[in-house]
């Protein structure tokens, strides 16, 4: 059965303009969500994974601006689409996100019910409040939440169901894309496992396609099918995840992991990876990894290595791993 390419972000651009200049966050960034499939989207703070998410919803900050690529969704270009069209025709219908942090998510002073309502009626117009909110009922049903608690205001819910009532709102019309940003924030290790289960039930179940942002790479490894590694507003890696995180091929994709804990291995010291991220509104020449990287060659410092397949999905930016 061939696969059925939902987004297809090709070259995108998205820049910050501030006093002193533009802040490139990200700068060149190609990957593809098939149906049925999770991406994640790794790497430090400040390497641009949620301005990816922000630019596909195109929901960006003031002085955000997207200056260049496509980001196709349904066979249209949505980076070109005016904002009536994008909330009328790609908000919550065709894709949705859940924000970081859950635990201030959702209204206060406003049933979960009223808030589900205003998602579905703002979309659906047509939608009548009784059907709204039966839709709600059985979308609390599918996260694992008793539909009696519907009408309930957010400070009855615990942290974990918080998250679920999110991930509900958030399928309220049926998208065929749901971006989760950083799911396990605030949430205990036991709650959060239960969330990143309900996503992988949540993608089998409706073929739901996902974009799941995390620099905590057991997250990534729990849900998604295949990974993003960026750094500095750029892909350093990405591919098949059980290769990359059998055979991680760049420096900094190696330091990431070897910054993750090991619960079978003997207990060793955790080894960070030295320096800072880029200066994104000044970048360095050549390879971003390069100042703090082990392996840095002449060309590192004055060349910015190309993003090439190096065997069959998966792709590098890396003259070393290029090279060998």
């Amino acid at each position: 059965m061939p696969t059925v390419r939902v987004l297809d972000v090709q070259g995108l651009r998205t820049h910050y303009r501030i006093l002193r200049g533009w802040v490139k966050a990200v700068d060149g960034v190609s990957f593809h969500v098939d149906k049925g499939t999770a991406v994640g989207l790794a790497g430090e703070s400040g390497c641009g994974k949620t301005t990816i998410a922000l630019s596909v919803l195109k929901i960006l900050p003031a002085g955000g601006h997207i200056v260049d690529g496509k980001i196709i969704f349904d066979n249209i270009d949505i980076a070109r689409l005016e904002e009536t069209e994008m909330r009328e025709k790609i908000r919550w219908k065709g894709m949705s996100i859940v924000f970081q942090g859950a635990m201030n998510a959702l209204n206060p002073v406003y049933k979960i019910s009223d808030q589900i309502v205003e998602a579905i009626s703002t979309h659906e117009p047509d939608v009548e409040r009784g059907e709204a909110v039966e839709r709600g009922r059985k979308l609390f049903e599918l996260v694992g939440i008793d539909p009696s608690r519907i009408d309930n205001f957010p400070y009855e819910f615990s942290g974990g169901m918080k998250q679920r009532a999110m991930i509900a709102m958030s399928l309220a019309c049926n998208p065929k894309l749901l971006i989760a940003d950083e799911p396990g924030t605030a949430l205990d290790v036991i709650v959060c496992a239960q969330v990143l289960k309900l996503l992988r039930e949540l993608r089998d179940k409706l073929g739901l396609s996902m974009i799941l942002i995390s620099h905590d790479l057991s997250i990534i490894a729990e849900v998604s099918n295949s990974v993003v590694i960026m750094y500095g507003g750029k892909i350093a890696e990405s591919g098949d995840i059980v290769k990359i995180f059998k055979g991680p091929l760049h420096p900094y994709t190696q330091g990431l992991l070897n910054a993750f804990p090991s619960i079978t291995a003997a207990r060793t010291k955790m080894i960070s990876i030295p320096g800072s991220p880029p200066d994104l509104l000044y970048p360095p020449p050549g390879c971003r990894f390069t100042p703090r990287c082990p392996y840095a060659m002449g060309i590192c410092k004055k060349v910015d290595p190309e993003f090439l397949e190096v065997e069959k999905n998966h792709y590098v930016s890396c003259h070393l791993a290029q090279k060998s």
